[in-house]
């Protein structure tokens, strides 16, 4: 267990603003790793920083560590309407990844925002909650073999073509769209990233963008073409555009490599930031590395 100092020294490292944002990224995971009120008053520090793309991580880390240490400052991320929306949208979902009754009330009131990604992923949060507190939690529940803390369960239906058939209909709650979602992950099979990948032609920017992800914890080749498509999109969402190109990092295969290199100086920060990181994360797979979140064995 590492003591206050290794943690003071990650946490230098993540909150150096001279530092490569790989490396800065990787001090981030690790002390989401290690966990604790140090190790969060480190992630907090970083709401200030210039790089939306580092915040926005921050709030998804603070989510994933569902530790309730850590919500006064997400409420106050997803309040303040001078950062960017993907910072306010990740504070809003790890508000719903800890899933205290507490916040209810402040993500009911975000849930109108103007900013149509914050309000939804607010009003996924109220409806996450009031499923952690109903009997539907008890319901029979596929394994998550991604160890993710979710903003929805997955759906109880295991069979493709109706998962994919909820997945698609616009008609249906957001909510019930995301439980379809991550049973497809779920499956992780060729035919349910196809699948998947059909949802990066939705509507909802904040849909989209999730879809993105769930293939790169996928890491199923399947999808890549898709997220290349929409990463070479100028008018799409810069939000789904970022998580395309982290996901082709994650997928790691070797046609992923160009398109992610070309797109490096990208015009829109965000994702010429997204595939400076996305490029560190394709040669952390492609080597023989033990793990990503290396910042504590780097310092040892």
């Amino acid at each position: 267990m590492p003591d206050i100092f290794e943690i003071k020294r990650i946490g230098a490292k993540l909150c150096d603003v001279a530092r490569p944002l790989p490396e800065r990224f990787r001090a981030l995971f690790t002390l989401r790793n290690l966990g604790g009120e140090a190790a969060i008053d480190y992630i907090n520090e970083c709401f200030s920083d210039p790089s939306a793309l580092l915040k926005h991580e921050c709030a998804y880390c603070l989510g994933q560590m569902q530790d309730k240490y850590a919500i006064p400052k997400l409420i106050t991320v997803l309040k303040d309407t001078h950062q960017d929306a993907m910072v306010r949208h990740e504070a809003g979902e790890a508000l719903g990844a800890i899933g205290c009754d507490s916040v209810v009330q402040v993500l009911k009131e975000y849930s109108n925002d103007p900013v149509i990604e914050v309000a939804e992923t607010c009003q996924l949060a109220v409806e996450r909650i009031k499923w952690l507190n109903s009997q539907d939690k008890n319901e029979k529940l596929s394994q998550n073999p991604f160890k993710s803390v979710d903003p929805a369960p997955p759906s109880t239906e295991d069979d493709l073509a109706l998962l994919q058939q909820k997945l698609l209909n616009e008609n249906l709650p957001l909510f019930d769209r995301y439980r379809a979602m991550f049973s497809l992950r779920n499956i992780n099979t060729n035919s349910s990233a196809l699948a998947l990948a059909q949802g990066l032609k939705c509507n909802s920017a904040l849909f989209r963008h999730e879809i993105a992800y769930v293939l790169g914890q996928m890491q199923n080749p399947a999808g890549i073409e898709q997220l290349k498509e929409n990463l070479k999109l100028k008018d799409e969402s810069p939000m789904v555009r970022h998580e395309c190109a982290e996901a082709l990092g994650s997928i790691a295969a070797d046609e992923c490599l160009q398109t992610l290199q070309d797109f490096s100086q990208d015009k829109e920060v965000v994702v010429k930031e997204s595939c400076e990181v996305a490029l560190d994360m394709y040669q952390y797979e492609q080597s023989q590395d033990f793990q990503y979140a290396d910042t504590l064995t780097k310092l040892e």
